[in-house]
């Protein structure tokens, strides 16, 4: 085993010194479809005011957040298309209209419907438009969420075509309303389209229901990062990870991300780590985040409801000392509307909209709270996800459970895997690295 990939305090020393600024849960089966100025709690402080990275904790962090990441970071990069006007777009296959009441910025938003059980196709031509070098992003709301995806194509001169794409969205109906997607790359033709001689883009609805309706609105640009990521995420603190895949880790100098459950390492319920071995686990160099009560978030009452849990769960990271706690796993990927505006008075950044196929996500323009991730329930999908991560210089999230479980590869594959990231052109990061990446001014 080779040891070239950079620890985690030394990508943040890196990064600092040149200015770099699903799974639904843990028992579901596995889917997926084609500033606020007081600082709360006085267990902790976040960094600096004169920090380059705002939301950063120094140490254990605060228990509330001293600004709304959603608001404060909703428009990143660079204006393609408001769709204040649709006469530039033509609706190849379902329906589109522009809807006035139902915006996320500006006077209006772009409405697509299907047809019934038929893809939704909507272009307009990028005849001048030069996207070398450059991520999209672009707010989306949908009533029918879960077993759809929504992409972005682009298509050259000669037909040659690069697909972005969310794969799945976890966004609970009916609460539903806006986020923000920056979708990795999926797939692209060989060979490579002309980025530079544009025909056209294609946003698509893919899905498999009856009917599928969406809105997409500000449709936005950003700069290419100069290399790629990868995040190991692994949930529910489970002693699969700590017995055999962080030795591995340990030997590779990769960190790795842990969402435990405080009430299974408090009563050290069989086969999770307590929370001691948390502790050492994060002196090791993993990072520990918040995953906290094991329910659905959706399915609570209200919103003071949903404070309370969000207030206690993360007050025993911190108790714990617990560095990671500004960031959140929601527990079975369950969020909506209102589980998302209480969730920013605590965290930073989390998510998952996740997926069992290829899921990644640029890493300037995403929704800080609705990241994508795919289950690490396949080798070769997970290795096909590295691989487009580092062509295309974008971030993937690799979910795992326990080796026992459909929705995680075997132990043999896993060492496997992370022979492969260890051979590849790619960083292994935590939510530390990524929420840098994220705030930086690109």
């Amino acid at each position: 085993m080779t040891r070239k990939r950079a620890t985690r305090r030394r990508f943040l020393a890196l990064s600092g010194a040149v200015g770099a600024v699903g799974m639904a849960g843990c028992a579901d089966r596995i889917e997926s479809a084609v500033d606020r100025d007081d600082t709360g709690s006085s267990n902790g402080t976040d960094a600096p005011d004169d920090s380059a990275t705002p939301g950063l904790a120094d140490g254990v962090p605060a228990l509330e957040t001293a600004f709304d990441s959603r608001d404060r970071f909703r428009q990143p990069g660079e204006s393609l298309d408001d769709f204040g006007d649709l006469d530039a777009w033509t609706v190849v296959q379902g329906s589109g209209t522009a809807d006035t009441d139902v915006v996320f910025d500006g006077e209006q938003s772009f409405r697509l419907e299907s047809n019934g059980s038929e893809n939704v196709i909507a272009e307009r031509s990028l005849d001048g438009e030069d996207l070398t070098a450059t991520d999209l992003s672009v707010a989306v709301r949908t009533t029918t969420p879960d077993s759809i995806a929504v992409s972005l194509r682009l298509v050259d001169q000669f037909g040659s075509e690069k697909v972005y794409s969310l794969r799945q969205i976890r966004y609970r109906a009916p609460d539903v309303g806006w986020f923000r997607t920056s979708p990795g790359v999926f797939q692209q033709s060989e060979p490579e389209p002309s980025l530079d001689h544009l025909d056209r883009l294609e946003v698509q609805v893919l899905h498999s229901m009856p009917e599928a309706e969406v809105w997409i609105d500000d449709l936005r640009t950003h700069e290419t990062p100069d290399q790629g990521y990868v995040m190991l995420s692994w949930d529910d603190g489970t002693l699969d990870y700590y017995e055999t895949a962080a030795p591995l880790h340990d030997e590779y100098g990769f960190p790795a991300v842990q969402a435990p459950v405080p009430r299974w390492a408090e009563q050290g319920v069989d086969g999770h780590m307590s929370i001691s071995e948390l502790q050492e686990r994060q002196e090791a160099g993993d990072q520990i985040v918040v995953h906290g009560t094991h329910d659905p978030i959706h399915e609570l009452d209200d919103g003071e409801t949903i404070d309370e849990r969000l207030r206690r769960d993360k007050q025993w990271y911190i108790d714990n000392g617990f560095e990671g706690a500004n960031y959140i796993v929601h527990p079975h990927n369950s969020f909506d509307k209102t589980s998302l505006e209480r969730t920013t008075d605590y965290h930073y950044c989390g998510g998952f909209n996740q997926a069992g196929n290829v899921n990644t996500t640029s890493v300037y323009g995403f929704d800080p709270l609705a990241l994508p991730r795919t289950i690490g329930h396949d080798l070769d999908i997970s290795k096909r996800c590295v691989d487009l991560a580092a062509k295309h210089n974008q971030c993937t999230i690799l979910n795992f459970h326990t080796f026992e479980a459909n929705n995680t590869m075997a132990e043999d594959d896993y060492e496997s895997l992370l022979e492969y990231i260890d051979s590849a052109d790619i960083e292994v990061i935590t939510f530390d690295d990524l929420w840098k990446l994220r705030v930086a001014d690109h």
